[in-house]
């Protein structure tokens, strides 16, 4: 329920704090005091549209605060929970008007867009009135609306659940039928990367081994030179060696007088042998580790370049090359097993086609029960209301090429004033008043189907009066056993209903000063008086007085 409404600095609004209660409330008070004001102070704290116009003059700004109590799984909370905003015991909507056009909505102390304010608003309050355009005479809310009164949950639920699987299975079938046709169109090219690539065989982190092994073959090459160099000076025609030799033998066959003197070159010469052989050795030695096939770095630099472009073809390093082979190598495959695969999911698919038809016949069935049945209910209602030679039609039109969650059909609620006129959208067939009886009618009728918790009504008793205006009267007091109501009225006899009574009254600041809107909570004589007023007029009169209290005893029916 709406607990409190506390605006600032709106239009004849400087400073006002109502607190409301359950059941029904109305707003009384002569034409001009502020009635209307207030109503589009609770639409802006809603979410509706912000005006500059709406600030009183001379003030910067203006604000509406609004603080509802709701049932923990109502959807507004989940609402909240959804958009990561506090879910407080209260839920406090505010919406402060800039006098420069700008608007800032919070919920919870949160900033919040303008958008989700007036879906959490729509959630909690509707505003209804003679000319109405949300709500009933909106056609999108009555497929809700009759769903709601039919109370066939299970065959929406089976309908939502089967679309479900249907939208699912459906894009299966698409994706799949688009890579088969895409494998189709690449079927030639991606054969003959596979047989390019599966050629080449490209292993991960070949070409850092053929890299390496390149450069070490390029080394051993460069040094090859520098090997026969040192075997040309070792054992080459000009080689120390022999030269060597032949000298230390001459000098070992020196008479014994002499090999003494020669004794330090004998040494010195056999050792420069010994260190000559250790160099042979060694020669040999590198050779060995030299020895490779000249034909391997032409190999290895044919393999390494193949690679490179290989990749520089499918712009990719060599190392993803396997993963190139692997995925068009995929593609041939969904080629040849993706027809099968796509035959599978259209057989899914029309399965799934006849479940949501199942299911949407279903639906449909029980609708058409429902519209008869909610029809008969609201035509219950309007004898009393003056609506007697009325009909109110539940327009189904179904379409089974049609697919969405809520089934086949399309529905609107139509009605037909007067016998031989034809029946239409109630928006166009019906007048000023007579939509507003449609209206209440219809609320009364879903009252415990959920409804909105909060429901406004602006002078829906425009143009009525006596015997009318007391059967609106008792069917907003009906309808507040159920849901909060809040009436904006010029009508004793709904006036008379109400258990709160709102009195809206326009008063001086000071002498000669500014005019503001002020509202009066009224006791149970204040009510009397103020419902004598409406029926007597200016000077009431105790016939008023008498007549007032009649209607404020009668008994809700």
């Amino acid at each position: 329920m709406l607990s409190t409404l506390s605006v600032r600095n709106i239009v004849l609004i400087d400073q006002l704090d109502l607190a409301f209660e359950h059941g029904m409330t109305v707003l009384t008070g002569e034409t001009g005091a502020g009635k209307s004001i207030l109503l589009d102070a609770l639409t802006l704290a809603l979410g509706g549209r912000g005006d500059a116009a709406l600030v009183r003059e001379g003030a910067e700004s203006g604000q509406v605060v609004a603080v509802l109590h709701l049932p923990e799984d109502h959807p507004a909370r989940i609402l909240l929970r959804e958009n990561e905003i506090a879910d407080d015991a209260e839920i406090i909507l505010r919406r402060v008007q800039h006098g420069d056009g700008r608007t800032r909505a919070f919920i919870n102390d949160q900033p919040v867009s303008a958008g989700l304010l007036r879906s959490v608003g729509g959630l909690l309050v509707e505003v209804h009135g003679q000319h109405d355009d949300r709500a009933l005479v909106d056609t999108a809310t009555h497929r809700a609306l009759l769903d709601s009164f039919g109370g066939y949950e299970g065959d929406l639920a089976a309908v939502e659940a089967a679309h479900a699987a249907l939208v699912s299975v459906r894009t299966e079938v698409e994706a799949q039928r688009a890579r088969v046709e895409k494998a189709a169109r690449d079927e030639e090219y991606a054969r003959h990367v596979v047989d390019e690539l599966t050629a080449l065989g490209p292993e991960p982190g070949e070409e850092t081994v053929l890299a390496d092994r390149r450069q070490r073959l390029m080394g051993l090459e460069k040094a090859a030179g520098e090997v026969a160099d040192a075997e040309e000076i070792l054992s080459g025609t000009n080689a120390p060696g022999p030269s060597l030799a032949l000298l230390l033998r001459r000098i070992t066959r020196k008479p014994e007088a002499e090999a003494a003197l020669f004794q330090p070159m004998a040494d010195a010469l056999d050792a420069a042998l010994v260190a000559l052989d250790g160099a042979n050795e060694a020669l040999d030695a590198i050779r060995r580790e030299m020895a490779f096939d000249p034909r391997e770095l032409e190999q290895v630099e044919e393999r390494l370049f193949a690679l490179r472009a290989a990749a520089r073809k499918h712009q990719v390093e060599c190392d993803a090359l396997p993963d190139v082979l692997a995925r068009y190598a995929g593609e041939i495959e969904a080629l040849e097993t993706g027809a099968e695969r796509l035959a599978a999911l259209e057989t899914e698919l029309a399965a799934a086609h006849a479940a949501y038809e199942a299911a949407a016949r279903a639906l449909s069935a029980a609708r058409g029960r429902a519209a008869g049945a909610l029809g008969a209910a609201v035509e219950g209602e309007l004898p009393d209301l003056k609506l007697g030679a009325a009909r109110f039609i539940v327009d189904i039109e179904s379409d089974e090429t049609r697919v969405a969650a809520s089934g086949f059909d399309q529905i609107a609620f139509h009605v037909q004033t007067n016998p031989g006129t034809a029946a239409g959208p109630m928006m166009k067939v019906a007048s000023g008043g007579e939509l507003s009886r449609f209206l209440l009618a219809l609320k009364v009728v879903l009252a415990d189907k959920g409804s909105v918790p909060v429901l406004v009504f602006d002078e829906i008793d425009t143009g009525v009066g006596g015997a009318v205006a007391d059967a609106i009267g008792n069917r907003l007091a009906r309808l507040a056993r159920a849901v909060q109501v809040l009436t904006v009225t010029h009508a004793p006899q709904v006036a008379a209903r109400a258990g709160t009574h709102l009195l809206i009254e326009k008063q001086a600041v000071q002498e000669g000063a500014f005019m503001r809107t002020h509202v009066r909570p009224l006791d149970e004589g204040a009510r009397g008086e103020e419902v004598a007023r409406m029926l007597a007029g200016a000077r009431i009169t105790e016939e008023a007085r008498a007549a007032a209290r009649r209607l404020m005893s009668e008994v809700i029916l």
